[in-house]
């Protein structure tokens, strides 16, 4: 009888250390066998209840993995098919997902014939919040962006893993990694709010296992990890929330395009399309040389040219973006929901206030749309803006959402990057002013917008990572400047400012030279003799700088006329250019005078805006101007003005 005992105790014992009962809403349970991770690779690494789309493809990776048979016990979740790739190391499930399935953790088991079954556990979260409440970055705000590796160090012992290709750090290097991290960023929240900041856009976070100049993010070899050297999943998550808290969205800097070449999956390719030139490169392999195999150009305007030939297409949609970084290959549509699930994973993971994607017109186009499609049906207040390098306004507008283009492609893409008004403000404040000739690339460049559906979403930048600071740009002119910024800042647009600007960070020694342009921010860095965050060692420039871009900032944060109010602008006269925006009871004036010595401007050409005789208060000096019958610029600069005290 005790042996009895004893047979039926262990018998308890073991089952329950092999189960656990979870108790769902409904009081309905599910069992799941105590989690157990036996296969290498399955992604996404989770998901969550509650998509408008109910189904899941799940790549999984392991030695032979086409071999064993998958299967599910979970109420609401079921496998619709299995799919063998080229590799046997690969399967892909696509899972449904019941619109009543309740949150838990469950097992996928793979059966395999003579072999013990391969068990894997998989989690179903509950979402924080809908899709409609994902609300993405707008012209209400600005954006700071940020070269994490170049901002400030936080954590000095994640700055070197020996697990990765790269191993040194060396700040005096300026292609190498010098150790600016999440918690950097985190700890400066309060810096970038008070500067009137409400958005960040950190470049890329993920891994990047390449043998050198890893420390600039493009060239990701997981799709799904922090790079350790940044830090951890749960600090790029804390720094997300922390910026919520001070009202500042997180944007992620997305690939879509290509990868690293130290990518995990490019020693073992699922497909035999997963990338493009594939065979090319699997056949070079050993003794890869870029110049013999590549078959590139950047012809971007081949998304567009109705006249474009075949092979100017497959080169700028195919071809490698450079040598370490493979060109991906949507057009497998195994490929193409694997980057759209992962989008959608860092959006739920991170609570994220938008995503700036990288090189967007490389990839192929029809993904692109498609891509942007799904994330903007699950969260329809969310927000994208997509890296088009092109100084001409038509090439910019085919990429906005709901442009009529002629060859009725619709991008899905609420936002893309106004290079060309950046490029005509650089020129107008550098060039010669006689006949207003400067100026007027301005006023004719905004007078474009007639193509944009909607011009506030487009986003405007003075400079960014890979172009020479604009201070730089703009010859040193400080006056010029701020001109630039103050534009930039008034513009019917979404703006943002590249960090360090705001303290006349500049690249005069090497213009365009991408690691001298990603300087490290001074005060980053424990031991830093200057620091920018503080103030102290600055000279009186670039305090001064920093001070009128705070106040500016600050005045737009809560200017509703800057944010959705309407733009009149007249046309450049005398050296001067005056723009308005206009609402209700607000009235913002924007004047830019690149006049050297002192002149009287006649302000009754400006009538029509209805000023004759109010009272505005300078947001630079806080002093009051009476709008009379003119108005005396003593120096070249910018005079901000306007009627909210």
């Amino acid at each position: 009888m005790k042996n009895i005992f004893l047979l039926i105790l262990s018998t308890m014992i073991l089952n329950l250390s092999c189960k656990k009962q979870v108790i769902l809403a409904n009081g309905e349970t599910n069992s799941v066998a105590v989690e157990t991770f036996d296969i290498e690779r399955i992604e996404p690494k989770n998901w969550w209840i509650g998509f408008k789309n109910s189904h899941l493809q799940l790549l999984v990776k392991h030695p032979n993995i086409s071999e064993a048979t998958p299967s599910i016990s979970y109420k609401g979740v079921s496998i619709e098919k299995v799919h063998k790739a080229d590799s046997p190391n690969y399967l892909f499930l696509d899972l449904n997902i019941d619109k009543n399935v309740l949150p838990g953790k469950f097992n996928i088991t793979f059966k395999q014939e003579n072999k013990n079954d391969l068990v894997h556990t998989f989690e179903l979260k509950s979402r924080e919040k809908s899709g409609e409440d994902f609300v993405g970055f707008n012209s209400s705000d600005a954006i700071y962006l940020i070269t994490p590796d170049r901002f400030a160090n936080g954590d000095t012992l994640n700055d070197i893993n020996t697990n990765l290709l790269e191993k040194t750090i060396d700040r005096e290097n300026d292609y190498g990694r010098h150790g600016g991290d999440i918690k950097g960023i985190t700890n400066r929240l309060d810096y970038i709010s008070d500067m009137g900041f409400t958005a960040i856009w950190p470049c890329p976070l993920l891994t990047n296992d390449m043998q050198e100049s890893s420390y600039h993010g493009y060239a990701m070899t997981d799709f799904y990890q922090v790079d350790p050297r940044f830090g951890t999943l749960d600090e790029y998550i804390e720094l997300s929330k922390k910026g919520q808290e001070k009202g500042i969205k997180l944007i992620m800097d997305q690939v879509a395009n290509h990868c690293g070449i130290k990518h995990w999956w490019m020693k073992d390719l699922p497909f035999k399309d997963w990338i493009n030139y594939q065979k090319n490169y699997e056949d070079n392999i050993d003794n890869w040389n870029w110049e013999k195999t590549k078959f590139s150009n950047h012809k971007r305007t081949v998304n567009q040219d109705t006249y474009a030939s075949e092979i100017d297409k497959k080169g700028m949609t195919d071809g490698w973006f450079v040598e370490s970084m493979p060109d991906l290959n949507q057009r497998n549509r195994f490929m193409a929901k694997y980057l759209i699930q992962n989008s959608i994973w860092w959006i739920e993971t991170l609570n994220l206030g938008g995503i700036r994607q990288d090189t967007y017109p490389y990839p192929d186009k029809n993904f692109m749309a498609n891509w942007a499609g799904a994330i903007m049906t699950e969260y329809p207040n969310f927000n994208i803006v997509g890296e088009e390098w092109s100084t001409n306004p038509l090439l910019i507008a085919y990429w906005q959402d709901e442009h009529k283009n002629k060859d009725g492609y619709d991008s899905n893409l609420r936002s893309t990057m106004d290079f060309a008004m950046q490029t005509n403000i650089v020129q107008a404040l550098n060039e010669d002013e006689s006949w207003d000739k400067g100026l007027v690339k301005m006023y004719e460049g905004l007078a474009n917008d007639f193509a944009y559906t909607k011009p506030e979403d487009i986003l405007i930048f003075p400079d960014n990572h890979d172009m020479s600071r604009v201070f730089t740009q703009l010859k040193g002119d400080i006056a010029n400047t701020k001109m630039a910024l103050s534009t930039i800042l008034t513009l019917p647009r979404t703006p943002q400012i590249y960090y360090g600007t705001e303290i006349l960070m500049n690249d005069f020694e090497k213009p365009g030279d991408h690691g001298l342009i990603r300087t490290d921010f001074p005060g980053g860095w424990k031991g830093d003799i200057v620091n920018a965050f503080t103030g102290d060692g600055l000279t009186g420039e670039q305090k001064d700088m920093q001070s009128f871009l705070k106040k500016v900032l600050n005045y737009r944060k809560d200017s509703k006329a800057i944010h959705e109010g309407k733009t009149i602008h007249f046309a450049p006269f005398i050296g001067t250019y005056f723009l308005f925006r206009v609402l209700d009871n607000e009235i913002v004036v924007l004047i830019l005078n690149k006049n050297e010595n002192p002149i009287t401007i006649d302000l009754k050409r400006y009538s029509e805006i209805g000023l004759d005789d109010k009272t505005l208060k300078n947001i630079i000096t806080d002093e009051d101007f009476i709008w009379g019958d003119n108005i005396e610029l003593k120096e070249k600069g910018v005079i901000f003005l306007s009627t909210k005290k």
